[in-house]
């Protein structure tokens, strides 16, 4: 046993989250007509220079930059879930929950439940009372459909491999 003691600061995938999420949501308020590139608002943002990890610091990266390159497919499945909202009235916080979360449970190898849990606890840091059910409701689907889409995809993978 370490004789460290953790205390109440949170760990370091927790710190890039935070991170990264706040990047995200900074770039919704970027001037449309002049658009930044993801890398340059990911070192202009402040809260990034402040950090003193440098492994909370890469994370973040890591993650902005997985949201940035499949930013399509991650905003398809927010749509396909968010059945009574438009797109565009998803509040950016929550939108930039969403998308980081859905990052990390669609093309990482973190656990869903985790990838979930940890979004909730960023709509508690970010949000108000209504982002925790909306956030949850939306990843629950989207982690149940693509529960359901790997099930089926394993099925037909297993009935091609015995017709061979």
């Amino acid at each position: 046993m370490s004789g460290k003691k953790k205390g109440n600061r949170p760990g370091v995938r927790r710190v890039g989250r935070t991170l990264a999420f706040q990047v995200l949501y900074g770039v919704h308020f970027d001037d449309p007509q002049n658009p930044v590139d993801i890398e340059t608002a990911f070192d202009r943002n402040p809260m990034v220079d402040e950090q003193e990890s440098a492994t909370a610091r890469d994370f973040a990266r890591t993650l902005v930059m997985g949201v940035d390159a499949n930013l399509a497919r991650i905003d398809a499945v927010i749509g396909e879930h968010s059945q009574h909202w438009k797109f565009d009235r998803i509040a950016v916080i929550e939108l930039s929950i969403l998308r980081l979360s859905l990052y990390e449970m669609l093309f990482t190898d973190i656990p869903v439940k985790a990838a979930i849990n940890e979004a909730i606890e960023l709509s508690k840091l970010f949000g108000d009372e209504k982002s925790r059910g909306f956030v949850n409701g939306i990843l629950d689907g989207a982690a149940r459909s693509e529960i359901r889409e790997s099930a089926m995809d394993a099925a037909r993978d297993s009935t091609m491999d015995g017709n061979a």
